[in-house]
């Protein structure tokens, strides 16, 4: 890993074994398909919980609840809200 200019951290990402989209099977294949249609391919953060699709898909279902039901905020200030809280975490996606 490397540091981070002015950041004080260190950049890398640890190994995390997952399940290709390719070697899906049952509820994880049919998640991963939810998932390409939904946003165009199997991002990293819906495989890193492949090991577990009834963690990936509690997972996935509270975020369409929070993203896309009805309530105070539209949808781009929600995804304002994503942004603004994956750069305090310095997260890349």
């Amino acid at each position: 890993m490397t540091p981070v200019p002015g950041h004080g951290c260190m950049r890398g990402m640890a190994w995390i074994q997952t399940i290709d989209p390719s070697e899906a099977q049952g509820l994880l294949k049919a998640l991963y398909g939810h998932g390409v249609r939904r946003a165009g391919k199997v991002w990293n953060v819906l495989r890193i919980q492949s090991l577990r699709p009834w963690v990936l898909k509690a997972s996935t279902d509270l975020y369409l609840e929070l993203m896309h039901s009805d309530g105070g905020l539209s949808r781009k200030q929600r995804e304002m809200i994503a942004v603004a809280v994956s750069r305090a975490n310095r997260c890349h996606y």
